[in-house]
């Protein structure tokens, strides 16, 4: 079984979305976008040089992947683009036409049934990185086995989360952490396990719980 890692550059009140330049995903007015780039720290390439040394594949919404082929492929000179040229890129997508990048591979279908078959087959860790959207499935379907949270300290206010509403409620170990130079976190979480429940809670609000996320006022 392939572990699937989801690698995620975070703000601290949760933000995932455009870390890395101002037209990377401006939708629904989001103005924020390259917030991740301005933090010179020192945690970050020791995290990168670590993920990008060992084997893995890449696993990736469409959204991402066309960003990252956009790219990439013309910066095979710098380490990350060269990792990356190398490896097979697994792509979540209805379509099949725009993947150019050698070495990349449709996945079709039902992505948390096609990224569980591919979970299946023999071959290096699976590395997720930012691709949202995909993220909010593979976590429903309990497909993340581990997550590496780059945490910067900066609170956007809005913007995509990555524990989106409707995440199921489950508890993170905690197996690895650093902090960088410039205040970033580098955490890395596995799953522990669903929340206790509550023993005085009633049938009816465990079912409503399980139903919607909480709300909360202020």
């Amino acid at each position: 079984m392939r572990k699937l890692i989801a690698i995620t550059q975070l703000s601290l009140d949760g933000v995932m979305q455009a870390p890395g330049g101002p037209d990377e995903d401006p939708r629904s007015n989001f103005t924020h976008g390259g917030w991740f780039m301005g933090f010179d720290d020192d945690a970050v390439p020791k995290a990168m040089d670590k993920l990008i040394s060992g084997k893995f594949d890449l696993l990736l919404g469409r959204r991402t992947y066309d960003i990252f082929a956009s790219y990439w492929p013309q910066h095979v000179d710098n380490p990350i683009g060269k990792a990356f040229g190398k490896v097979v890129k697994y792509v979540v997508t209805s379509r099949d036409n725009g993947l150019d990048w050698k070495t990349s591979v449709r996945v079709g279908g039902k992505a948390a049934e096609g990224v569980r078959k591919l979970k299946a087959t023999k071959g290096p860790p699976l590395h997720v990185w930012g691709s949202s959207e995909l993220l909010q499935t593979l976590i429903a379907a309990g497909l993340v086995d581990e997550y590496q949270f780059w945490v910067a300290p900066v609170v956007l206010g809005y913007g995509k989360r990555l524990f989106g509403p409707g995440a199921p409620p489950q508890k993170l170990e905690l197996v690895d952490g650093k902090i960088g130079s410039g205040g970033v976190l580098v955490n890395t979480y596995r799953p522990a396990g669903p929340l206790p429940e509550d023993s005085n809670a009633s049938p009816k609000s465990k079912r409503a719980a399980a139903k919607k996320p909480a709300k909360g006022k202020g």
